[in-house]
């Protein structure tokens, strides 16, 4: 019997020595969330994602009734094409005010050569003068009025292109690769500027945030190649090879995720470590990190 039980010590004794093979630092898998909200006004006519799809950068997820800024966009193209309109008109007028005044430059150039052999008076020389000069006034008034049209088009104009923009944000269009977590809004639903419609992360690769003591601190370099573990089953870990993409440069008090209280009031440093996921990684998840290939303290 006390064979028995001695066999039964041994085994214990030796399932906790294998247990006491700590790794290097602990933490948990975060990703970097993105809150995709809306760029405009009105009711969501679709909304076309779920919780968990995946979604590429760019792509058309949802569309907000564009109704009211179609009908704008109709009338001020309308405007335009009655303003526009009158450009010939005014363009035509001013070609018969310049012709005008070369008829009576040619008049004042000879009444000039008449004037200094004395058969033209000076009165006559006074006249064709303020023609000229009222011809070349009429020929400003009617650019001036040209002008005026370019610009009420070119107004128009801009604010045609700024329905358009504000049709285009009527488009939901993803901003990131990943994949959603929470969908907050839904089709039928009425929408403003601002509101979040969805929030989205990039789960490829995960980030394991982890905890390193003072000590440890000088052998964590940015770059760093390390191991990754996390709990395959109840028995077996499961590796993945990260690199160090962050490290604090301020030590904090480690956080109530770390189990035992002793190393809970101690400070630490916290890394971050990238780790390609291949979907067995999940936001939340725990791992475990080696410096040092694994290897055993």
């Amino acid at each position: 019997m006390k064979t028995k039980y001695l066999f039964i010590m041994l085994i214990f004794l030796a399932a906790c020595s294998g247990r006491e093979k700590l790794s290097d630092a602990y933490g948990n898998f975060e990703a970097v969330e993105k809150l995709v909200a809306s760029q405009a006004n009105g009711q969501i006519l679709w909304l076309k994602i779920e919780e968990g799809n995946r979604l590429d950068s760019g792509a058309v997820v949802g569309l907000i009734d564009t109704t009211d800024l179609y009908l704008k966009k109709q009338q001020l193209l309308s405007r335009k094409n009655a303003v526009a309109a009158g450009i010939e008109s005014v363009r035509a007028q001013m070609d018969v005010q310049k012709q005008q005044k070369e008829n009576l430059l040619v008049d004042r150039n000879r009444l000039e050569k008449l004037f200094e052999e004395g058969a033209a008076t000076q009165k006559q020389m006074d006249d064709v003068k303020g023609a000229v000069e009222l011809a070349e006034k009429q020929i400003d008034a009617t650019r001036s009025n040209l002008n005026a049209i370019y610009d009420e088009v070119a107004a128009i104009e801009s604010q045609i292109k700024q329905v358009k923009e504000n049709i285009r944000k009527c488009y939901i269009r993803n901003t990131t690769d990943g994949t959603v977590l929470t969908k907050i809004s839904e089709s039928g639903e009425v929408t403003a500027f601002g509101r979040p419609l969805y929030r989205i992360a990039g789960l490829d690769p995960l980030i394991l945030k982890a905890y390193v003591s003072g000590e440890q601190l000088p052998d964590v370099k940015l770059g760093q190649k390390v191991e990754v573990q996390v709990d395959k089953n109840a028995e077996e870990n499961q590796s993945f090879e990260g690199t160090i993409s962050w490290i604090s440069d301020q030590a904090e008090f480690t956080p109530k995720i770390i189990q035992t209280k002793e190393d809970r009031i101690n400070l630490v440093y916290a890394v971050k470590v990238l780790v390609p996921n291949d979907g067995t990684l999940k936001i939340g998840m725990p791992g475990e990190v080696n410096f040092k290939d694994g290897n055993e303290k």
